[in-house]
């Protein structure tokens, strides 16, 4: 008997979608749960091969004994390096002044300090900053894969939100990110250099400026003080690098990004959820989006896999889960689709004895799109009745949308500066709403 599931008699602009009982239990549905990578690159290799940028201790250790520097000399060479790159932001040797002019003529000679590709920077009328990033080629038929990062200014903080792939594995059906290919998994030093951009462009090393009339935060600490996993890409699909990256990212002699400022957000890959917590010892977020197994098997197709019960089941069992480091739980308002209050109270009774905090988020809209976000009145009454149950539930202001920065509007091909174009007419977004940087290539 199928259980069909008709979003469209609820919201005129949906597709009607069905999922039989017998496919659910089988894991074989029309609807595709997961995409395979066009290409794979080693985990931890840096593509392009001769940039340090992004590589950990362990790799740099490798690179210096790779041009000669004696055994007994490479921790405290790589001491000097990790200072360099990963606390001054250094561009070339030439600056690495307690350096023998022979090791850093040696360093010039091997390997570069470049970045990846900044092909395009937008700045939103409301401060928030998307790249479009172009990695190094990994060969010659590859010119080079391009990924978004963004990064969130407030007063007091500043987030980046950086991506874990180009592209996404999964295929959730209102992410504008999931409806492109997954090209490959990004390295551990890809997701390492997203940061590097952002600090160069935003002026976030000791000495260094912000642009004239950039917003940063105006509270005394660092412009990029938390990090998201929330950009392209599902990061526990990309579990081994994400852990690199967060060692170099958290390192206090470095970057220097607490393990509590530093949140990896999944769609529910529940048999790495556990060795997330136990090694990277990170802040937890679930796109849930649901609750009720047949609407998140549309909404969330990875839930035909791991339902709600086994990924709940997980998130109780997350090291280091206690009030003090509670899960956030992120739900997308989709109007006449899982905005009721049975669908509020329903949640509440599903997270109970969770120390959870629940983000709720107005849908961001992209073009082709069949959800609409639910209005905000129905945003409010929903939140006061998780609110009341005793949850935090903050609603997430919607940044950087006009110019396709918000959750869920990530996509990497750059057609799609066509259809922000589209958008911006729609919503009588004007020239002074946007103003892009780069060639556009």
């Amino acid at each position: 008997m199928a259980t069909a599931l008709d979003i469209a008699k609820r919201n005129p602009n949906a597709a009607s979608l069905a999922v039989s009982d017998a496919a659910r239990a089988a894991g074989q549905t029309a609807l595709s749960i997961e995409k395979t990578a066009e290409t794979t690159v080693v985990a931890g290799a840096a593509p392009g091969g001769a940039s340090l940028i992004g590589l950990t201790r362990d790799q740099l250790k490798d690179s210096l004994a790779a041009i000669g520097v004696p055994e007994r000399e490479l921790k405290m060479r790589v001491a000097q390096l990790w200072h360099w790159i990963y606390f001054r932001g250094a561009k070339d040797f030439s600056e690495m002044t307690n350096m023998g002019k022979e090791l850093r003529a040696r360093l010039s000679a091997a390997f570069t300090l470049a970045r990846p590709q900044v092909v395009s920077e937008q700045v939103s009328k409301d401060g928030t900053r998307k790249w479009l990033i172009r990695m190094p080629s990994t060969g010659p038929l590859d010119k080079g894969a391009e990924i978004e990062c963004v990064y969130i200014p407030e007063v007091d903080r500043g987030t980046l939100c950086v991506s874990s792939q180009v592209g996404c594995t999964l295929t959730c059906s209102f992410c504008h990110t999931g409806t492109q290919r997954l090209v490959r998994n990004l390295t551990s030093a890809e997701i390492v250099a997203q940061l590097i951009v952002a600090r160069d462009s935003i002026g976030d090393w000791p000495d260094a400026t912000p642009p004239d009339g950039a917003f940063v935060p105006s509270d005394g600490g660092r412009f990029v003080s938390n990090i998201v996993f929330m950009g392209m890409g599902e990061p526990l699909y990309n579990t081994d690098n994400v852990i690199a990256a967060i060692g170099v990212l958290s390192d206090n002699e470095g970057l220097g990004l607490s393990r509590r400022r530093i949140t990896v957000s999944t769609s529910g890959v529940v048999p790495q959820m556990e060795r997330l917590g136990a090694e990277a010892n990170t802040m937890l977020a679930i796109s849930l989006h649901a609750v009720r197994d047949e609407l998140r098997d549309v909404l969330v197709p990875i839930n035909r896999k791991y339902d709600i019960k086994q990924l709940l089941d997980a998130c109780r069992a997350y090291p280091g889960l206690s009030n003090a480091r509670r899960i956030t739980f992120e739900y997308v308002m989709l109007k006449g689709v899982n905005d009721s209050d049975a669908d509020a109270r329903e949640l509440v009774r599903l997270l109970k004895g969770i120390p959870a905090k629940i983000n709720l988020i107005p849908f961001n809209p992209w073009p082709g799109s069949k959800y609409e976000c639910s209005d905000w009145e129905r945003i409010e009454r929903f939140s006061e009745i998780v609110f009341r149950a005793g949850y935090a539930s903050p609603v997430r202001t919607p940044r950087g949308r006009d110019i396709l920065a918000a959750c869920g509007q990530l996509k990497s091909e750059t057609e799609k500066l066509r259809a922000r174009a589209r958008m911006m007419a729609e919503q009588g977004i004007g020239a002074e709403g946007v103003y892009a940087v780069g060639n556009g290539e």
